[in-house]
């Protein structure tokens, strides 16, 4: 690997001294951020794809026992290698490691397409994983290198712009796909994306060449690191699902997992080149960031899986518009994300971003709170877009901050702690509004829906519901709104802990492009 990553960084020169650093030329930037953007479009799209095409992929290869571990595979891979690809582009220099991160999803992707059974499909959705957790963290690692936290916020709009444009093209690219041309194409769709993406790095992206450390990786550090991870996400995917959350499996997983972030921590103590320096959380800026962002990862997951339920089971929307229906959150994200990094930009302050998307991220998931059988798309469309505001202000803004509050040659590990930060926000999200929605609405069926009780909400969009007698279809789509409200609920409270969090954050002036400050950036080729 050590040579694959060499080959790679091979263009690349010898940083020039302060009085001969070139400033960075807009126009190299730009063209390598919109291959950067390309690689990130991977990582997001792939997913949301998969999701669309999943019930094809069940009927062709059976194992439908067997279906959430195509996206638990998936999921646990790309957490657990995130911290390790983060600080392998530390030591090793990014460009190669980030290449190698590209590959490895490519391969995942071949592999996956050729799967005969679910099996298999499921190892190679793994592979996919270990690849997409080095995209992500990459990306954000890369920008980090190339542009000071000064002129970062100028390409916030495009990251925010990237995850609208996955959010609202997946589902409708996938069902595309799977209809049209099967559902391998879900994942060979990768291939050209991804090559593309590869043949603009290697052109374009020339990052000085960094001294090579001589320390070895902390492979116990990782293997811990991996192992806690691995347990939270299961515990996180399991519990109240396929266990029960105080049953044997679940208490044993959360003991592995203290277990292993307990000795992980004391490795990283005595490690020469630690996976995750304990010393960038003494700057209380990085803490507060990671607070903010796994609270916002938790919100945001949480809304995107199920608003559309509630599009769909209470009014009425298919799945192709409740996808389409969240355009309000989305574009009032992007935009909002666009208008905040100008604003850095140009004056270089940010501590109002994080309080004000707090503030509107919790009046949001109040107002979708109160939602109920009789809220209109409108009224919910409005409700959408001031979270998708509050969004908007927080989801770069807390990379912006955590990378600015670490050393360059942490820019890595502060990129891959804070995307885990997120991914773990995130599954805890889902995991833990998941568990109160189904509960409320299994207890407002049992009460309400006599024979419907035994209904489960992934079960029916709105065409089943029109089937069903008015009493029970009247008392589920009540049930459902009832577990939208305490789901959302839970969000807002989550939300007021990022905003104490936030309200702590000292604004430190935003690194400028002064000769000491800015990587070079070699012109686009």
């Amino acid at each position: 690997m050590a040579d694959l990553m060499k080959a790679a960084d091979g263009k690349a020169e010898a940083p020039p001294g302060p009085a001969e650093t070139p400033a960075p030329q807009q126009r190299s930037v730009r063209v390598v951020v919109l291959a950067l953007m390309i690689a990130m479009l991977l990582a997001m799209l792939d997913n949301l794809i998969i999701g669309t095409a999943m019930p094809t992929i069940v009927g062709s290869l059976g194992g439908l026992e067997h279906m959430s571990w195509v996206v638990t595979a998936y999921t646990l891979a790309t957490a657990a290698s995130t911290p390790i690809w983060g600080k392998l582009g530390d030591m090793y220099g990014r460009k190669g490691i980030f290449l190698t991160s590209i590959v490895i999803f490519l391969i995942g992707s071949v592999l996956s397409g050729m799967a005969q059974d679910m099996s298999q499909l499921i190892g190679f959705r793994a592979v996919q994983g270990l690849g997409a957790g080095g995209l992500m963290v990459g990306v954000m690692a890369i920008i980090g290198d190339l542009v000071p936290p000064r002129e970062r916020g100028k390409y916030q709009g495009m990251m925010a712009g990237v995850m609208a444009i996955a959010m609202i093209g997946g589902p409708l690219v996938g069902g595309t796909i799977t209809d049209h041309l099967g559902w391998r194409w879900s994942f060979y769709i990768n291939l050209p994306l991804g090559a593309v993406a590869l043949a603009m790095i290697v052109t374009v992206l020339h990052l000085p060449k960094r001294e090579r450390t001589r320390a070895k990786v902390d492979y116990l550090g990782a293997g811990l690191l991996t192992v806690g991870i691995t347990a939270i996400v299961l515990v996180t995917t399991w519990g109240g699902s396929e266990y029960d959350w105080n049953s044997g499996v679940i208490m044993e997983l959360i003991a592995i997992g203290v277990a292993a972030i307990a000795g992980f921590l004391f490795v990283e103590t005595k490690a020469a080149e630690p996976i995750i320096p304990l010393h960038i959380f003494r700057n209380a800026n990085f803490t507060l960031m990671s607070v903010v962002g796994f609270m916002a990862g938790f919100v945001m997951f949480g809304a995107v899986l199920y608003l559309p339920l509630f599009q769909q089971s209470v009014q009425g929307a298919s799945a192709t518009n409740s996808g389409l229906l969240l355009l309000p959150m989305l574009l009032a994200m992007m935009i909002v994300s666009l208008v905040a990094g100008r604003i850095t930009t140009s004056s270089g302050r940010y501590k109002i971003f994080p309080i004000v998307g707090s503030i509107l991220m919790v009046t949001g998931l109040f107002l979708l709170s109160t939602m109920d059988t009789g809220t209109t798309r409108f009224t919910s469309g409005v409700y959408m877009a001031v979270l998708g505001a509050g969004m908007g202000f927080l989801m770069q803004i807390t990379m912006l901050v955590a990378q600015n509050s670490v050393e360059m040659k942490d820019m890595g590990v502060a990129s891959s702690s804070t995307t885990l930060f997120r991914t773990l926000g995130s599954s805890f999200g889902v995991a833990i509004m998941g568990a109160l929605f189904t509960g409320r609405v299994s207890d407002e069926m049992s009460a309400r829906g006599g024979a419907g009780a035994t209904m489960h909400a992934a079960q029916l969009d709105a065409a089943s519901l029109a089937k069903l007698p008015v009493p029970v279809r009247e008392a589920y789509e009540y049930a459902v709104a009832s577990g939208t409200h305490i789901a959302f609920l839970v969000g807002a409270s989550v939300g007021l802990v990022a905003l104490v969090a936030a309200l702590f954050v000292k604004e430190v002036p935003l690194r400028g492009a002064g000769p000491e400050k800015a990587a070079p950036v070699a012109d686009a080729v």
